[in-house]
């Protein structure tokens, strides 16, 4: 069954600022969507236990649910199980466990973190901060979005510092607003946002 609306769980306001951005592009009003952003990933893992028992007593047929969190320095692995696990223990089938049924719940990484999705969708970045050089994607540290050592909103901090923005430091609101507004999903290249476009656009099908 298709669905009709997209229950959003996200770790932190910076990532539903820039989904409220960017969800009505990919989603073209085939569904609606509430986006439910914790404070950091700590807080959203520790109640998504029960989060997922409530959702498992009341949810629509026509709903489906995305969990997403950032990665950071966990094990991509061990993080995605702690995820699934938590699906099937409130007793909802996911995209890994539907074997062909419709699934309730995807469990999404953002890898390591929403800036891996930014460095991906370089143009994005240039639009809202004009003087960051056009050419940090094509640098080598920088060339795979999901892989870039070190951190990725320190990496983004230390380009966009470079350019004379966020002197005393990254505000990462304002930063996903502003580059949301510009981002879009057709070029971007992070595998993790992908996954998760992915998954939004299999919901919808």
């Amino acid at each position: 069954m298709k669905a009709e609306h997209l229950e959003l769980l996200v770790e932190e306001p910076s990532m539903e600022i820039f989904l409220n951005a960017v969800l009505p592009r990919i989603l073209a009003g085939r569904a609606t969507y509430s986006i439910h952003a914790y404070q950091g990933k700590p807080d959203l893992l520790q109640k998504l236990d029960v989060r997922l028992r409530g959702y498992a007593r009341w949810l629509p047929d026509a709903y489906r649910v995305i969990v997403l969190v950032d990665r950071d320095a966990d094990d991509c692995v061990g993080l995605k199980g702690r995820l699934e696990r938590a699906a099937a223990q409130a007793g909802l089938s996911t995209r890994v466990t539907c074997c062909g049924a419709p699934w309730r719940v995807a469990t999404r990484l953002a890898i390591e973190e929403l800036e891996a999705w930014f460095f991906g969708e370089w143009a994005a970045v240039k639009a809202a901060y004009p003087r960051v050089a056009g050419t940090v994607p094509h640098q080598q540290a920088y060339r795979q979005p999901d892989a870039i050592a070190g951190g990725t909103w320190e990496a983004l901090q230390r380009v966009l510092q470079q350019a004379a923005y966020f002197p005393s430091g990254l505000r990462k609101a304002e930063l996903a607003g502003a580059v949301g507004g510009h981002f879009d999903p057709r070029r971007a290249t992070s595998p993790s946002f992908k996954a998760f476009e992915t998954a939004v656009l299999d919901a919808v099908a």
